[in-house]
């Protein structure tokens, strides 16, 4: 285990420095995302949320350091078998690092040197074992049985500590990170050709525990296939747009950015949010229509879909009259009055209302095919998903909070309501299986955006259910019946068991 932490600290510290996106647990965990089958996407997501990328690499981790247990007793009972476990491992790891779509000429040296530096250890760590343990295995190869148990504990710590250091350095040596950091933080976002409306006054609420109707960039959702976040530099990045086009555009950064920018609000959410979660955001956006360039490349009469696709592999099925018809559909450089967070897409993503993520929102974007349904897949519509991922309508109560020890008396129930680039027209309330009762909705920011809303309630004492639905701007209630998420999204409606005290 100690020569396994040893190599996982090597092939990290070597990563950080040559290349960080090949770095061995981002490799394996992106392998291990690649071949999740969507039930256990679901699952990850639904157990960890936005930590679920956390929980797989310390998965890894664990499965990691359990293998090396097993190579370690292999070593001692039948050298060099421990030492062709780990080697076999490492080469797992270069064979998945050069494979990726955004592998590097030398994507194999992280996964390699792990793979060297965990052969040496474990040869030479065990054998230090064996030869200080009472009763070493008679068939072990000769060793030195005078070595002290000391020296074996010595040399056993020394490896799991550069290990932890090493893995430690990594993550603080990034350079390529550090440097488009740099870059980001550097930019500074010209002036919009068309700004957003203004906020609508009563737009928010300002109760205690709801959502802002504007969600900070440091709380927005991250949900992606990204275990080592892309780093773009936006003086390298460009845009391809090719297919079935009259003529192939591309576009550069400067070139993206010296365009008529335009800003709008637009709420994005996932399609693996569940009926009450919080796997959704809105934010003010500054970004280029993409039906402009996509007219530049005038699309054949006969496409129908738009495949993006990020720079680490990631692609995306978007419906193409989605992208051209008058909503605020762009590729965003700014999120909130500063340049997209890295984590978030930067240098460029795609923001399109009305579709979820997994269908229009592709961050960190290098590449628009436009093609057509029966011809492309994308990342997740191979995995089982819709192809075509419309935002269904729902509402979530936000207050009462779960478990706030409330009390009888006066107070609020409140929540969002949402269906982007429909609209929604009203909330109603429910209350132990009572009458639906019409709350008090916000002005909205737009059709394309988060309502909030609010309901007064005298609260009594004992156990209280209460439930909300949400009518649409074209008269649609919100459905009772209950969806998973997948494969295009949840349905039902959100309910809360409350208990008041006196």
């Amino acid at each position: 285990m100690a020569a396994a932490v040893l190599a996982a600290g090597v092939g990290e510290l070597a990563a950080a420095v040559v290349a960080p996106a090949s770095s061995p647990f981002a490799v394996i965990g992106a392998a291990l995302i690649d071949l999740a089958p969507p039930w256990a996407k679901d699952t990850a997501i639904a157990w960890f949320g936005t930590a679920d990328k956390i929980a797989l690499l310390v998965g890894i981790a664990i499965v990691m350091l359990a293998v090396a247990a097993g190579a370690g007793l292999l070593e001692a009972a039948r050298a060099p078998l421990g030492e062709v476990v780990v080697g076999a491992s490492a080469a797992v790891g270069v064979v998945v690092a050069v494979t990726r779509s955004d592998a590097t000429g030398i994507a194999w040296l992280p996964s390699a040197l792990a793979g060297l530096a965990g052969v040496i250890a474990i040869r030479y760590l065990v054998r230090l074992a064996v030869g200080s343990a009472p009763g070493a295995v008679p068939h072990q190869p000769p060793v030195d049985t005078e070595v002290p148990r000391r020296r074996f504990l010595a040399w056993t710590g020394a490896a799991g500590v550069v290990g932890v250091l090493a893995l430690i350095g990594g993550n603080l040596a990034r350079a390529g990170e550090r440097a488009v950091t740099a870059a980001r933080d550097a930019l500074g976002l010209p002036a919009p050709a068309v700004k957003a409306p203004p906020v609508p006054a009563g737009a928010e609420l300002d109760i205690p525990g709801l959502a802002r109707i504007v969600t900070p960039n440091d709380a927005f959702y991250r949900i992606d296939t990204a275990l080592v976040v892309p780093e773009v530099d936006p003086a390298g990045w460009s845009l391809r747009i090719h297919g079935m086009v009259e003529r192939e555009v591309v576009i550069s950064w400067n070139e993206l950015v010296s365009l008529p920018l335009e800003e709008s609000y637009t709420t994005l959410a996932c399609v693996s949010n569940p009926v009450g979660g919080t796997l959704i955001g809105n934010a003010k956006w500054l970004g280029y229509p993409i039906r402009e360039l996509l007219a530049r490349a005038a699309p054949s009469a006969d496409a129908d879909m738009v495949l993006s696709t990020s720079i680490d592999g990631f692609s995306a099925s978007t419906p193409l009259d989605v992208l051209t018809d008058d909503r605020a559909s762009i590729l965003a450089v700014g999120m909130n009055d500063e340049p997209l967070p890295i984590e978030h897409g930067f240098p460029v993503r795609m923001v399109v209302p009305g579709l979820y993520g997994y269908v229009s929102a592709t961050k960190w974007v290098v590449d628009l095919e436009v093609t057509r349904f029966d011809r492309s897949t994308a990342y997740w519509t191979t995995r089982g998903w819709s192809a075509r991922g419309p935002i269904k309508l729902q509402s979530r109560i936000d207050v009462p909070r779960r478990g706030q020890g409330l009390t009888a008396g006066d107070t609020v129930i409140a929540g969002v309501a949402w269906q982007q680039h429909v609209g929604v027209s009203g909330v109603e309330v429910q209350i132990d299986e009572g009458p639906w009762v019409q709350a008090s909705l916000a002005p909205a920011i737009s059709d394309d955006t988060w309502v909030q809303w609010s309901l007064p309630w005298t609260a009594t004492e004992g156990s209280h259910l209460i439930r909300c639905r949400a009518i649409s701007a074209t008269g649609e209630v919100q459905t009772e019946e209950r969806a998973a998420v997948a494969p295009d999204g949840a349905t039902g409606w959100d309910e809360r068991f409350l208990e008041v005290f006196s």
